[in-house]
């Protein structure tokens, strides 16, 4: 793991150093090539020629040092930036796209001539869509890239909203809702394999929740606008502004957001190499626990190398560029090559045996529930407050979602940021090893809020309080959401690098899970009550959570092992 340190600083100007010593690491080790996404790539946009943007010293040791002017720096932007904030706004669009018709449930049953809970169901079948598509897109974005999938979902997604903005009945409506499945899918669990190419460990936590904030963000506000819209202009209108988003969003991907998957060379120009999490020994590890982690340097030792040494190190060892920058035409190219030697079929199966790793169960379970629980709030929520005592409007109903909205924002920009701290924090603690576990700590909060929030929900709507009671819960569910979704993800990005494509579909197979709760949801809410729907949904919450205790106890010795089990690495190796 790599540490960052601010080690000058006035008010217009400040000095960032990435750095790296001769025997320290880079995770993962970048490569000499300039068409390497973790290289960094500047693209300027109408700088002021009077402004100095940028000077960018890169020594042997990979000391890259960046000198800002700040009223150049909006100017300057990396390309890596564009194409996660490409796939961000993307994101938010696809979060809306599913709960955008919760509000107006009963508006839209009255239109097509159906009951509330088929028009529920229509939903849940989007859910399963966008498992069925994680089973191929995925595996197929490992073997060919990820910019072809994700151009053709932007395809996918726009279709599917020109087709509901057109519908006029039932019919239609739901195969308009399971096309959009289909191209739901990697924008929910690929970007944060996008993440991992492009950017380094200590730098993967605040990306994440950069691309969860727009996500949760999609989800909250959707509603809050789809209200409005479905109320005054009809639900087709709410399909036609998500064609719009899309069609200029899925532009915008194809111009802004080049190929990510890359096949990486080890650097020629340096004699460390990368450490993984399960490839060398650690010295003090507990016996039978033969898994290093990557060596960090303490920010101390990054202020304290000479400024000196590392000008003379550059002057003695260059960095050797061994191919040509592609061209902006040549990285628009929608098909560049086979990342992965392994067939299809192969890669295609391996997120099943992947539930065979503890880590990945774990996962799949934490994240599932919590995910599943969190979407049903917005199908019940058109019912709830539809009916006495609080008789909301389509559009005062789409209101309530302001809370989760506020409060995931809040969530999104304290998780990544602290969450990059902690583990760093603990990393000079293990003596420089970084170990995913540390990744986990933030989960102490997520399992407070959402305790809380579910609990709560249930017992100030049975008990029919005051309208802030249940919004104000609702929200700290969605609080909750967003600091599981960094531990999660981070765990999951740092633990199985070379598995990311599999290991995000194994997790998200949880849509298989939401799918039979949701289907069910309306009725089951019917049935027993508001109470105990939640207080059970709150309660698999409080069990799944506490999984989280032998994993941060036993996830690394369970890595180790699971590495000796010959036929499955060999089995999980793309050659």
């Amino acid at each position: 793991m790599n540490a960052m340190a601010l080690s000058w600083y006035d008010p217009t100007r400040f000095l960032l150093l990435y750095s790296k010593s001769d025997t320290g690491s880079q995770v993962p080790q970048p490569s000499d090539s300039p068409n390497d996404p973790l290289n960094v790539s500047w693209v300027r946009v109408g700088c002021p020629s009077t402004h100095k943007l940028a000077t960018m010293v890169m020594d042997n040791s990979l000391h890259l040092i960046l000198e800002l002017d700040i009223n150049a720096w909006a100017s300057s932007y990396r390309r890596k930036d564009f194409i996660l904030l490409n796939v961000s706004l993307l994101s938010a669009i696809v979060g809306a796209y599913g709960p955008m018709l919760g509000p107006g449930f009963v508006e839209i049953s009255e239109e097509l001539d159906v009951s509330v809970n088929e028009i529920s169901q229509a939903t849940s079948y989007l859910v399963l869509a966008i498992g069925i598509a994680l089973l191929f897109s995925n595996p197929l974005a490992k073997c060919y890239g990820k910019r072809p999938v994700y151009l053709v979902s932007g395809i996918l997604l726009f279709a599917s909203s020109i087709g509901g903005a057109l519908t006029h009945n039932y019919g239609s409506f739901l195969a308009c809702r399971l096309v959009g499945g289909l191209g739901m899918g990697p924008f929910e669990v690929l970007v944060q394999c996008t993440i991992g190419d492009m950017y380094f460990v200590h730098e993967r936590a605040s990306r994440i929740a950069f691309w969860n904030l727009f996500l949760v963000s999609g989800i909250s506000a959707g509603p809050i606008v789809s209200a409005y819209i479905i109320q005054y202009s009809g639900y087709r209108w709410a399909f036609g502004v998500c064609a719009i988003f899309y069609g200029v969003l899925t532009l915008a991907l194809f111009f802004l957001a080049p190929e990510t998957s890359y096949i990486r060379v080890p650097n020629t120009t340096h004699s460390s190499t990368e450490a993984s999490s399960i490839d060398q020994p650690d010295a003090k590890a507990v016996p039978g626990e033969d898994v290093a982690q990557p060596r960090s340097e303490t920010i101390d030792d990054i202020e304290k190398e000479p400024r000196a040494h590392n000008d003379q190190q550059q002057a003695n060892h260059p960095p050797i560029i061994t191919e040509r920058k592609d061209s902006y035409w040549r990285s628009l190219r929608v098909y560049t090559g086979r990342y992965s030697t392994a067939s299809v079929v192969k890669v295609i199966s391996r997120p099943f045996i992947l539930f065979l790793y503890p880590g990945i169960l774990w996962a799949f379970l934490t994240w599932g529930t919590t995910i599943t629980f969190t979407i049903a709030f917005s199908y019940v929520n058109g019912v709830i407050f539809n009916e006495p005592p609080y008789n909301f409007t389509t559009s005062q109903i789409g209101l309530i979602n302001i809370s989760p909205l506020v409060l995931s924002v809040v969530s999104e920009i304290i998780s990544g940021p602290l969450c990059d701290k902690i583990c760093l924090y603990l990393t000079k603690r293990n003596n420089g090893y970084y170990e995913p576990e540390f990744r986990l700590v933030l989960m102490v909060v997520g399992f407070v809020l959402g305790v809380a929030g579910f609990y709560g929900f249930g017992a100030t709507v049975h008990y029919k309080t005051h309208w802030t009671g249940p919004v104000i819960t609702y929200g700290l569910v969605n609080a909750s959401l967003a600091f599981c979704s960094t531990c999660v993800f981070g765990y999951i990005i740092d633990a199985y690098t070379a598995l990311g494509e599999e290991a995000f579909v194994a997790v998200n197979s949880r849509n298989f899970l939401s799918f039979g709760i949701l289907y069910v949801i309306n009725e089951w809410l019917e049935e027993d009550g508001t109470l105990k729907v939640f207080v059970v949904l709150g309660s698999l919450f409080i069990f799944t959570s506490l999984l989280t205790i032998p994993i941060w106890i036993f996830g690394k010795r369970c890595r180790g092992r699971i590495d000796k089990i010959v036929w499955l690495k060999n089995y999980m190796r793309d050659s």
